[in-house]
């Protein structure tokens, strides 16, 4: 069973994570307004669509390598909001598959941990 003190140290944690996620993920792309929560790649910055199928090829790339990295971002930055979530809903810190507290262990190197050990590969 985890303390208080240590449930607190770990939503600091969890919130500088996410601030974190959402300025890398900023500096990427943007939100997509239609779907909250996701992010869609944008162009880098001063390179314009023309008339050089090259130049164009080169910016699609360029986007493309953005949108890989942007997924791995959104998809651990909705790990931290759900974990983040957990706390308002008093269920941070109980293991998803067997409602078991997540030991102190895991909590620590992964504050986002939605099982205990034992159930850590499902």
């Amino acid at each position: 069973m985890i303390t208080d003190e240590q449930k607190s140290t770990l939503k600091v944690r969890l919130e500088k994570e996410r601030d974190l996620l959402q300025q890398e993920l900023s500096s990427l792309g943007a939100e997509n307004p239609s779907v909250a929560g996701d992010w869609e790649p944008k162009k880098p910055e001063g390179d314009e669509f023309g008339a050089d199928r090259n130049d164009n090829a080169d910016i699609i790339e360029a986007m493309q390598e953005n949108n890989a990295s942007m997924n791995e971002l959104e998809g651990r930055l909705n790990l931290v909001m759900a974990a983040l979530a957990k706390f308002d809903a008093g269920t941070y810190g109980v293991c998803e598959v067997s409602g078991e507290p997540i030991e102190f262990e895991r909590l620590n190197a992964n504050p986002a941990a939605r099982t205990c050990m034992a159930h850590m590969d499902q």
